[in-house]
């Protein structure tokens, strides 16, 4: 073989090896630039995901809020009544209804109480259902994302 064609054939290999080299690297660039867009669609998705995990909580704590208002508001009522009748009958002298009443008082507070506690825990409940569902409903698309780039990153 001649110097020359020694030389172009070294120049060749030189050429196509860093042909070669500059397309992997291409690819590579391109393998980044998806997983980046993938990773930025999911960081996205969970933010949102969680935002409405948060507007769900918030719309539920309201709810619950309202509900013990308008029975504290309820058992006030109720109290304050009761409270005026065992007045006049103790002022009448009758202590054993004026006992009874309040009694009754007391039993109401309790009931109101417990209906409260209730319903905190159904809203409670409720709320927690929604932030697994939307949980889950994250690790799947997460899940998805991540096989998508398995499989871009073994076609690369």
């Amino acid at each position: 073989m001649k110097t020359g064609n020694v030389c172009s054939t070294a120049k060749t290999g030189l050429l196509v090896a860093g042909m070669v080299l500059l397309g992997n690297s291409a690819l590579a660039d391109e393998g980044d630039r998806v997983e980046d867009r993938f990773d930025g669609r999911g960081d996205r998705i969970d933010t949102r995901l969680d935002n409405r995990g948060d507007r769900i909580s918030d719309r539920l704590d309201n709810r619950g809020d309202r509900i013990d208002t308008r029975l504290d508001n309820k058992g006030d009522h109720i109290n304050d009544r009761l409270d005026r009748r065992s007045d006049r009958a103790a002022d009448a002298g009758r202590d054993d209804l004026a006992r009874r009443l309040d009694q009754k008082g007391n039993r109401v507070d309790r009931r109101l109480d417990n209906k409260g506690n209730r319903v905190d825990r159904r809203l409670d409940n409720k709320g927690n259902r929604a932030n697994r569902r939307l949980d889950n409903k994250g690790q799947r698309i997460n899940q998805r994302q991540d096989n998508r780039n398995r499989r871009q990153n073994r076609r690369s």
